[in-house]
């Protein structure tokens, strides 16, 4: 079995070390250490650092990811579930704020407040009521 010294296992990781610690200090990551206290990476704390960051890309907060190494079954599954939920709601808010702003490009009305298509998005009466603009 390999392992590796913080140093080395951050740069695989490509994160600096004091990342590494912080993972630590919240849960998230539990590497071994040695008898004098250093920490010491193995290919599973390896695997588990990389997807502290896949799982950080899909917005989860440190504490969540811990959650799923902690929790159980169902509860772990309904955590993914409310994430991927908040990720379908986001990219349906960002397609009608797309929507919305392709229409704004090709909009004839001199202004944007003049046209009945583009208060009707405002109003939300074409499905476009929480465009993605704030997130």
């Amino acid at each position: 079995m390999t392992t590796w010294r913080i140093g080395d296992a951050a740069a695989l990781i490509s994160v600096p070390t004091h990342v590494l610690r912080h993972w630590e200090e919240v849960g998230a990551l539990e590497p071994a250490r040695l008898a004098n206290g250093h920490r010491i990476y193995d290919d599973e704390t390896i695997a588990r650092a990389r997807l502290i960051r896949l799982c950080q890309r899909t917005g989860m907060s440190l504490t969540e990811i811990a959650d799923l190494y902690r929790d159980d079954g169902p509860r772990r599954a309904a955590l993914v579930r409310d994430r991927r939920d908040r990720i379908a709601d986001q990219v349906r808010r960002l397609h009608d704020a797309q929507d919305f702003l392709d229409h704004v490009l090709a909009c004839a009305h001199p202004m944007v407040s003049t046209c009945p298509e583009c208060s009707s998005f405002a109003a939300g009466s074409t499905g476009h009521a929480e465009l993605a603009l704030h997130d």
